[in-house]
């Protein structure tokens, strides 16, 4: 590589340059004396020195010494670090790096540029030196890393979040869900990622879920609803569920978080009047539509208890209500029936009074009995159907009336109908006592007292207990309940721990004022919402035998009579 150089070494170096700058590499050739003997045009573009500097003929450490000059030396710190090098001690270095066997190694050069340096001295002597630009590598491989660490902090903090959450891709399936979302499952992560909501709950639900997710997708506006769900070891879960779509266009994702109202739903504490210790309390739980129930009353049996008391699970005959919708009003029609049935009711829909006539006429000669007609107030036959109907109670609808509250009407026509035929027949019941002549002249009125202030609630205690064949009445307040034990000395009181007026902590401890006047003492047991140590705590305090948690079941309520009324045979059917 000289003046005198054949007209091959032209070619030669005329095809390592093509080959350098093909493979995006800068090369520089060193002898046994560290003088150059070829470097690559393109090595200026990484050590922007004098191009003579480049010649053959340079020595090595002159080359090196303009490089350290420049301030874009390898190995170094940014050129506006206040630590700065030794220039001597640098060159030296690097030349020691230039005389090993092979070193490879990737370096800063400049503030936002790396490189990889290449070394490599031949058994001749000669130095092969290297470069080439890494840097969108490096930088991917930060962005990777960056990326990483970003997903591992989301989770933590997903996880750290006490509401459920969880992420779902254009799909609708799973790709991520927090610790608190598998928990109201009783699952792990990897049971639910990948999946669809056909796979984790009832076909319903997930239909109603898909049709939500997939309107957040297209359109992009929230969605929010109040559920009510039963968690998989029973507990109830009280949530606003709020859905959003988050991404860019073609690559949008639906987060759905679900925050936690349990405790405002449930919890208080002190007067009503909303003093210093009072706390928060929803009085209209039919905001909350009905949402996955994951209990498994099977996995949550106590096969011993079903064994010590007899029991018999029985199926709540409240789903078998029987409701007629008269309307000629279409949008109220599709809108009540739809909501009666999903509530469990049989429910349809006549149009006007012949349709009426004709149905009732039908019903009666297939034996079939109606327990409720919905008279829409603006029907052209109402006035005749007012007068003339007779076969079952009667509700008004009007033509903006809110089908939540038509439900609660409905069960409360059908607990007072049912009421009025308990205490009808109250009279016929014959009850045997196992005690003294003395103790004959206080047998109770009812056997059973149950203070309950939500509707629907009331209902199924009526439902269970007239199963029971039970005498029962029932107070919508902790007040009433006080002054219907006055009045009918029970047996045994349920007493719901949440109640408008007076709470039921409040009526057990005016019971128990009252019974120490008299010497005896009733059976109150609490029923909650969730069994919470403070509020357990508050029952013992206020004089309370026992609890019960909600949703409450036949079984349950069977066990506590034969627990707490062992003195009287008590009249319950198979």
């Amino acid at each position: 590589m000289n003046d005198v150089a054949s007209g091959g070494a032209d070619i030669n170096r005329i095809v390592l340059e093509a080959s350098c700058d093909a493979l995006g590499l800068a090369v520089l050739v060193c002898g046994r004396d560290d003088r150059i003997l070829y470097a690559s045009a393109s090595m200026l573009q990484f050590f922007p020195v004098q191009p003579h500097l480049l010649k053959p003929g340079t020595r090595l450490r002159d080359f090196l010494g303009a490089v350290y000059d420049t301030g874009l030396r390898p190995g170094t710190l940014p050129e506006n670090s206040r630590r700065r090098a030794n220039r001597e001690d640098w060159i030296a270095e690097h030349m020691g790096l230039h005389w090993r066997e092979r070193y490879e190694n990737v370096e800063r050069a400049g503030r936002t540029r790396w490189i990889c340096l290449r070394k490599r001295r031949l058994s001749s002597g000669i130095g092969i030196f290297s470069v080439c630009d890494v840097s969108d590598q490096k930088k991917r491989e930060e962005q990777l890393q960056t990326d990483l660490e970003r997903v591992e902090l989301t989770e933590q903090i997903l996880d750290a979040q006490p509401n459920p959450i969880c992420v779902k891709d254009r799909n609708l399936n799973y790709i991520a869900a927090n610790k608190a979302f598998c928990a109201i499952h009783d699952v792990v992560p990897e049971a639910i990622l990948g999946r669809s909501a056909w796979d984790v709950v009832e076909a319903e639900l997930a239909e109603r879920f898909e049709q939500s997710d997939r309107h957040v997708l297209a359109t992009g506006r929230p969605h929010s609803e109040a559920e009510h769900i039963v968690r998989a070891d029973g507990s109830d879960l009280w949530v606003v569920t709020r859905k959003y779509r988050v991404g860019v266009p073609g690559r949008h994702f639906v987060v759905t978080c679900m925050n936690d109202v349990t405790d405002i739903a449930a919890w208080y504490h002190g007067a009503e009047d909303g003093g210093g210790n009072s706390g928060l309390q929803i009085r209209d739980y039919s905001i909350f539509t009905p949402a996955q129930n994951f209990y498994d009353p099977f996995r949550a049996l106590n096969v011993q208890q079903l064994v010590e008391t007899g029991s018999i699970i029985e199926t709540l005959p409240a789903r078998g209500l029987r409701v007629l919708l008269a309307t000629a009003d279409r949008e109220l029609e599709g809108r009540i029936v739809a909501r009666l049935r999903g509530s469990g009711l049989d429910a349809c829909a006549v149009r006007n009074l012949q349709e009426l006539e004709a149905f009732a006429a039908l019903a009666e000669d297939h034996g079939l009995k109606l327990d409720i007609l919905a008279l829409d107030t603006a029907i052209s036959d109402r006035d005749a159907i007012l007068a003339g109907w007779k076969t079952c109670p009667l509700l008004e609808v009007a033509s903006d009336a809110d089908a939540a509250t038509l439900l609660g009407e409905i069960f409360r026509a059908c607990t007072d109908r049912q009421q009025a035929a308990s205490q009808f027949q109250e009279a016929d019941w014959e009850v045997s006592y196992d005690g003294d002549a003395a103790a004959l002249s206080e047998v109770p009125e009812v056997d059973v007292l149950v203070a309950e202030d939500n509707q629907i609630n009331q209902f199924v205690f009526a439902q269970i207990l007239d199963g029971l064949g039970v005498s029962y009445r029932i107070a919508a307040n902790g007040r009433e309940a006080v002054e219907l034990w006055h009045e009918l000395r029970p047996s045994l009181v349920l007493m719901d721990v949440s109640m408008p007026v007076m709470n039921g902590f409040e009526a057990a401890v005016a019971i128990r004022g009252a019974e120490s006047q008299t010497g005896r003492r009733t059976p109150i047991i609490a029923v909650t919402a969730q069994a919470l140590d403070i509020d357990l705590r508050q029952c013992e305090t206020s004089g309370m035998d026992d609890h019960i948690m909600k949703p409450i079941s036949p079984d349950m309520i069977e066990a506590l009579l034969r627990k707490y009324m062992r003195g009287a045979t008590l009249r319950m059917t198979a």
